[in-house]
């Protein structure tokens, strides 16, 4: 136990060469896989943007054999950089597998109003869902490397706000920022665990550093400092966002463009994914327009982190979010969406998966499902035979969204995961109709 402990945490290792090493390792070791449960998680941060936990593509597909999870995806931000390691891990696993990417844009028509990213109107937490490869065709590989830019600008402007109110605790972020990541993405997150260290180095007590910088009673910051969840939360809330140190109000020229975003998903072979914060927002209020808008730019899914929206002690509260977690479902159902879930695993104290047992959730829990299913159909016959949700092949007979997205649904809950089902489909064509393809996946070979 102790070894096969040593080699998971080894999945996580910055080499992508210890990585392929380890993973084949545990393969050859013929540990046991759990056996599959009706859980998922489509939204997980891989350590290429920030993991709390500092899972990997590699360890995460693990994560998803050893737990039993029917399903498991990757998302990070503004990088594609861990698509090809997941999914060939998933593969080798026997995962059902998806890949995606995060970002935020700016949305003219919703210029006046609040949407998803709290006091910034007009911006917008948006994705891309169903990637086969973190190789870019040239005609938008442009498009990625400005968004990668933007972010470690707005990074770096950050810093310098920071550092000037944090001082005499300062930060250099290639020396201390860039190190916390295995490719030079940094985010948030990691520019919080660097103060952290750099505070707790310079004062070996910092109680009484942070109570004068973040103004807080110095009994406070005793009582939250050691909470791996709490103290991260408050300094975030007091240095980067709104109203903190480093903060600056985005404006239309801080993110690109819903439509550019879209430009380079769709040319990856990916699809556009919207995303929904809990319905409480003046753009929230407003779904069905906001939804509409972004499908006619393509969108094709929508996200939902649901812990958030019926996790919450608050009876009040919670009452409100689960009334509107189900209205958005519906929605949803209403406007063709399939629908991607998960807990998001970048910031301490998020669950491995979600609880689809609860009974908040388990009016909504086929849909969550479905949409599982939906994005591993399209992401493996993207990845196999170039027939994903955006094909020509798609379009051609499958012309409505609605056919489109019961297909590819049924390919993902008909493929089994790994290289028996892969193997499986590659005897198929782009001379199969929709009908034969699925009679193909139902009976045996």
């Amino acid at each position: 136990m102790e070894t096969l402990t040593c080699m998971e945490a080894q999945l996580n290792d910055f080499s992508s060469a210890k990585r392929a090493q380890v993973l084949e390792a545990l393969i050859a070791s013929g540990e046991p896989s759990a056996a599959v449960r009706p859980v998922v998680n489509l939204h997980c941060h891989t350590f290429f943007s920030f993991n709390a936990f500092g899972y990997s593509p590699s360890g995460l597909a693990w994560l998803a054999r050893q737990r039993g999870f029917r399903a498991l995806g990757i998302v990070d931000f503004d990088v594609l950089d861990g698509v090809d390691e997941f999914l060939d891990a998933c593969e080798h696993l026997g995962v059902r597998g998806s890949a995606g990417m995060e970002t935020r844009v700016f949305i003219p028509e919703f210029a006046s109003r609040e949407i998803n990213s709290p006091g910034e109107p007009g911006v917008f937490y948006h994705m891309g869902l169903g990637f086969t490869s973190g190789q870019v065709p040239a005609v938008a590989a442009p498009i990625l490397d400005d968004m990668r830019h933007r972010a470690e600008k707005r990074n770096r402007s950050m810093l310098a706000r920071i550092n000037a109110f944090l001082s005499p605790v300062t930060l250099d972020y290639d020396r201390d920022v860039l190190p916390l990541t295995p490719a030079g993405n940094a985010t948030e997150r990691h520019m919080l665990a660097a103060y952290l260290r750099a505070a707790a180095r310079r004062f070996p007590d910092p109680v009484l550093y942070w109570a004068e910088k973040l103004q807080l009673a110095p009994e406070e910051v005793a009582s939250q400092i050691g909470d791996a969840v709490k103290f991260p939360n408050t300094l975030r809330e007091k240095l980067m966002k709104r109203g903190g140190a480093g903060y600056a109000q985005p404006g239309p020229e801080t993110f690109p463009s819903v439509d550019e975003v879209n430009r380079l998903i769709r040319a990856c072979g990916a699809l556009p994914c919207a995303t929904w914060l809990d319905g409480t927002s003046a753009g929230e209020q407003a779904e069905e327009e906001l939804l509409s808008l972004l499908i006619g730019k393509g969108t094709r899914a929508l996200n939902i982190i649901p812990d958030r929206n019926w996790n919450i002690s608050e009876p009040d509260i919670r009452r409100l979010k689960v009334q509107k977690l189900h209205a958005v479902v519906a929605l949803a159902g209403k406007l063709d969406l399939p629908l991607n879930v998960g807990t998001e695993m970048n910031a301490p104290g998020q669950n491995l998966v979600d609880d689809f047992e609860a009974p908040e959730l388990t009016p909504v829990r086929q849909a969550f499902m479905d949409g599982a299913d939906f994005i591993y159909g399209h992401t493996v016959l993207q990845r196999v035979l170039g027939l994903g949700y955006e094909s020509e092949w798609s379009r051609t007979h499958l012309p409505a969204r609605r056919q489109r997205n019961a297909f590819y649904t049924q390919v993902g809950r008909l493929t089994a995961p790994g290289q028996a089902g892969m193997a499986r489909l590659t005897t198929l064509t782009s001379g199969l109709l929709p009908a034969e393809v699925l009679g193909r996946l139902t009976y045996p070979a």
